[in-house]
């Protein structure tokens, strides 16, 4: 039998993936803003509640750390074959200052679930239903993530930083292979991220309506930001100020489409605008049609680097297994 070596020379750093992705921004920026509006709106589209999506993948991701934690994995057919997912002592108290949420609201939320049968009580432990399996499968998210991270594997692999060629297929693979581990990395990353987005904007459906609103004039820019041999990556700033220089375009978005894309009510949509326009996070062009503020948009980009962080954490620990599985 032989053992597999591994060169650990050849493995990611959190700081590597980091610098590359800050410096290489323009390479990634329509597909990351794509890649986080689409995890919206499947956190927002099964219950028509953010809140309730993310107290569920909460104790899903306590399922996760137990596996991780027994060396247990779980291929994605092994784990959504099961009947039912089991979380030993839950804690209302536990969950409201995980999510930065009110008890009163965490409990109203779970009682919510408990009617809809997605959870039930047995004294300290949940019981997530099978019912919730429907959607949680994330399908479509795998192939979003692992085009993403195939191309920052490509921009490190043109920077020398990673060495190991891959394709879209490979991460896909990988994610379903080694499931059970990947989930709770992508969880680690995205529940954080979220309960950030809902600290800065005090509501996770604003967020989502701002979002929209950014993802349309991040693709209206993203001729200025593709790259060729004779036009080289644009790092952060850099990219971040050409978005600024173009917030005044006429090529705006409506109400109603924001709430066909989001399938958040229109009337709802509505009342948000008013807040972002109020707190100068968007406003109205020419057309009706909203488009991003400047003023404040500006105090957004230094939590965007928080979310590098994360994002940067999560990467690594999917390019590394590839190299040493």
């Amino acid at each position: 039998m032989t053992i597999h070596q591994i060169d650990f020379s050849k493995t990611l750093t959190d700081d590597q993936v980091y610098e590359n992705i800050m410096n290489n921004y323009s390479d990634f920026t329509k597909d990351w803003i794509f890649h986080q509006w689409n995890w919206m709106n499947n956190v927002y589209i099964p219950f028509k509640d953010h809140y309730k999506y993310l107290i569920v993948i909460s104790l899903v991701e306590k399922t996760l750390q137990f596996f991780d934690q027994m060396n247990i994995q779980y291929t994605y057919d092994e784990y959504y074959s099961k009947s039912f997912l089991e979380i030993e002592k839950f804690n209302i108290s536990q969950l409201s200052e995980k999510l930065d949420l009110p008890k009163e609201t965490v409990r109203r939320k779970v009682l919510e679930l408990e009617k809809e049968r997605v959870i039930s009580r047995n004294k300290k432990k949940i019981i997530i239903d099978r019912k919730a399996f429907n959607f949680l499968k994330p399908e479509n998210q795998i192939k979003f993530s692992s085009k993403y991270i195939y191309l920052v594997s490509k921009s490190l692999n043109k920077n020398n930083i990673y060495s190991k060629k891959l394709d879209q297929k490979l991460i896909e693979n990988i994610f379903k292979k080694k499931f059970s581990l990947c989930w709770r990395w992508f969880y680690r990353m995205q529940i954080p991220l979220v309960i950030g987005y809902h600290k800065f904007m005090q509501d996770l459906t604003t967020f989502h309506v701002w979002g929209t609103v950014a993802m349309n004039q991040a693709l209206n820019v993203s001729k200025q930001l593709h790259t060729t041999i004779d036009k080289p990556s644009l790092d952060y700033l850099t990219t971040s100020n050409i978005l600024i220089d173009n917030l005044g375009s006429n090529v705006g978005i409506s109400a109603m489409s924001i709430a066909d894309m989001t399938q958040i009510p229109r009337a709802t949509v509505i009342r948000k605008c008013k807040y972002l326009i109020q707190n100068d996070l968007i406003r109205i062009n020419e057309k009706k049609q909203y488009i991003l503020g400047s003023t404040n948009f500006k105090k957004i980009l230094p939590y965007q680097t928080e979310v590098f962080w994360f994002k940067a954490k999560f990467i690594r620990k999917i390019l590394n297994l590839l190299i040493i599985s």
